[in-house]
């Protein structure tokens, strides 16, 4: 998947990150926190900041003890919330950790690592009114418009 942007929820004004599947036409958003989406923003927009946010504290550890994020996996969706783990690889072992999407997503976009989502998320996403198969923006922007809260799934610290 790639990020295709970051928007804000129309009816409730609470950030959106979209993704959407590299070959392919189905649009993933997923609910975020404010801070979450700050951090994916300034990942977007490349701004360095006189210190390291957390995200950035991460990828300087990660370095730091030669360790590579080799991907992220948003692997499940349950009652609306989805869940990700880190593929991060250690003395040529993978190691996986548990995350959130958001997070998980704001530390591959600044070590520039790929996004998956497994198969079943998509379909469980799409049987469920949380993504689209859209071929354009503004299919998308019309299925975020008419989607009802209940069909988005929720955020969840």
């Amino acid at each position: 998947m790639k990020l295709r942007g970051l928007i804000l929820d129309p009816s409730n004004d609470a950030p959106v990150v979209i993704l959407r599947e590299e070959d392919g036409s189905t649009f993933l958003p997923i609910w975020i926190g404010v801070f979450e989406a700050q951090a994916i923003a300034l990942a977007v927009e490349k701004v360095e900041l006189p210190r390291p946010m957390t995200h950035d504290l991460l990828r300087l550890l990660l370095e730091s003890l030669e360790g590579k994020l080799s991907r992220i996996e948003i692997h499940t969706l349950d009652g609306g919330t989805y869940f990700a783990r880190l593929v991060v690889e250690t003395s040529g072992l993978p190691v996986h950790v548990d995350a959130r999407p958001s997070d998980a997503i704001a530390l591959a976009l600044r070590v520039d690592a790929p996004i998956w989502t497994s198969k079943a998320v998509l379909a469980e996403a799409l049987s469920t009114s949380k993504a689209t198969d859209a071929t354009d923006e503004e299919r998308i922007r019309e299925w975020l418009a008419k989607a009802r809260p209940e069909d988005l799934g929720k955020y969840q610290m």
